[in-house]
């Protein structure tokens, strides 16, 4: 029948992208979605979870079945390997050579090889743009089909369809019902049992001021909640991952949500509009007469792989277990892991030309600086960066050719200006200055007080403190040293 020949003619072109990247499919993600539902509905804790929703809410069995099937099916994915593979790689890559020079970079010296043959990883990264998802999805591509916990700004078609055909799975961020929350749950700890690779952004959002945000530990505890079991505790593997832009290309709108949530006014609605067919329109006519440049760079920086079984290991050494605590204290043992490795995060977020640029100029708070000081400023700061292991695209390069590079996007983001033999900074666009100083802000060393001083940004307690985290600290067995291997995707 043509239907079974066209059927058969898509799994040979998916076998064989497979083959071509030399990648690893968690067989998990390829289960029927009707099985996975039946598994979840039979299973005796949402079976529990129904019953007390159907008391609490005077409602028929029936009726919260219903709602529940709902909820998987919102939840759970239907991962096709020729969208992920074919189109979803090729997208992926034309648009981010497109926009970016791609920088991925390996922090240690094992890296993935230090991880079991049967490990079940989990990335968590830092999440500053909603390109991240692309990033790190097609920097992966070649290892691993990753799986993303997705917000709800991505249920619109066709982004839907799109994620789910990915593997990724959705999460409602601020929605408190215990019966959706048993439900996630117990679809987490599925895959996880299963082995199926994921990706968490523990900030539970985008970053509005460019500095990290406290972890959210809902989806790590779910995961750590496996481990009841012994036969998955030496499995599970929690690798960090940190990303970093020469232009994060929903910046000014993150400024202004930040703007908005501290009360002030911003721009009306038509002029946010004007300003996006302004964006199209002339991006739009630079690709017509061929003098597009790219923003920059978009790099990521992968950690050493963190096992989750000598962490509790520790707890059990002093004579507790994690799991027979009360909840609000393994909810804090928990929320320490996730604070730890967001220190990890932290401590190899890569270094790009503006964001080194950026935090220069605001550690001279001039509004008029001489070109000669801030290359001089410029070198200084990655001298201390290199010397602190900080992970610094180009290190070796010439300091006036990566001032160039970030100049470039500067002068075109309105953010400098030139003026005589040096630059005025536009008090317009400070904000920006300041977003991207902060990504890195904690990294350089005895420049960090006068970069923090001249923050123009509203102050937020929503930023994550990374040293204020002295206490924390996971097992000695778990830690790798540093050192360096990288690749660049041209």
């Amino acid at each position: 029948m043509p239907f079974d020949f066209l059927r058969r003619r898509v799994s040979r072109s998916a076998l064989r992208s497979i083959r071509k990247r030399g990648a690893h499919v968690d067989r998990f993600k390829l289960a029927d979605r009707n099985s996975i539902r039946e598994t979840l509905l039979r299973d005796p804790v949402v079976a529990t979870a129904v019953a007390l929703h159907a008391q609490e809410n005077d409602l028929e069995t029936a009726a919260v079945l219903a709602k529940v099937s709902r909820y998987v099916d919102e939840i759970v994915p239907f991962f096709n390997i020729l969208a992920y593979y074919r189109f979803g790689y090729f997208v992926s890559r034309t648009l981010l050579n497109m926009f970016y020079k791609v920088s991925a970079d390996q922090h240690g010296t094992r890296g993935s090889s230090a991880l079991p043959k049967n490990a079940i990883v989990v990335y968590l990264m830092n999440h500053r743009s909603n390109a991240d998802y692309v990033l790190v999805g097609y920097v992966l591509t070649g290892r691993v089909a990753i799986s993303y916990a997705v917000g709800e700004w991505a249920r619109a078609f066709p982004l839907e369809y799109l994620f789910k055909s990915f593997g990724s799975y959705f999460v409602r961020r601020k929605f408190r019902e215990p019966l959706y929350h048993t439900v996630l749950e117990r679809y987490v700890q599925l895959i996880t049992r299963n082995g199926v690779t994921q990706g968490i952004f523990p900030e539970g959002g985008l970053t509005r001021d460019g500095k990290l945000r406290p972890a959210k530990i809902g989806l790590l505890d779910y995961i750590i909640g496996v481990a009841r079991d012994d036969a998955y505790r030496d499995r599970i593997c929690l690798v960090p991952v940190a990303i970093n832009y020469d232009r994060v290309l929903e910046d000014r709108s993150l400024l202004r949500e930040l703007a908005v949530a501290k009360g002030e006014r911003t721009s009306p609605r038509r002029v946010q509009m004007y300003e996006v067919a302004r964006y199209l329109w002339w991006n739009a006519g630079r690709i017509v007469f061929r003098r597009w440049k790219r923003y920059g760079r978009a790099a990521v920086t992968i950690g050493e792989p963190v096992a989750l079984a000598p962490w509790l290991a520790e707890h059990e050494r002093k004579g507790e277990s994690l799991f027979d605590l009360s909840r609000h204290e393994r909810l804090a043992r928990v929320q320490s892991l996730c604070d730890s490795m967001m220190s990890r995060i932290g401590a190899i977020i890569p270094v790009t030309p503006v964001p080194l640029a950026c935090a220069a100029i605001q550690s001279l708070d001039s509004d008029f600086i001489p070109r000669a000081r801030l290359i001089e400023r410029m070198a200084e700061m990655r001298d201390v960066l290199v010397e602190l292991n900080a992970r610094v695209i180009r290190a070796e390069g010439d300091i006036e050719e990566i001032f160039d590079r970030a100049l470039r996007m500067l002068i075109m983001r309105r953010m400098l200006v030139r003026s005589g033999d040096g630059f005025a900074v536009l008090p317009g666009n400070r904000g920006l200055i300041s977003y991207y100083a902060n990504s890195i802000a904690h990294l350089v060393g005895p420049f960090e007080e006068g970069v923090r001083k001249r923050d123009t940004l509203p102050a937020t307690e929503s930023s994550f403190n990374l040293f204020s985290l002295s206490s924390v600290s996971l097992p000695s067995s778990a830690i790798q040293t540093n050192s360096q291997s990288s690749r660049e995707t041209k």
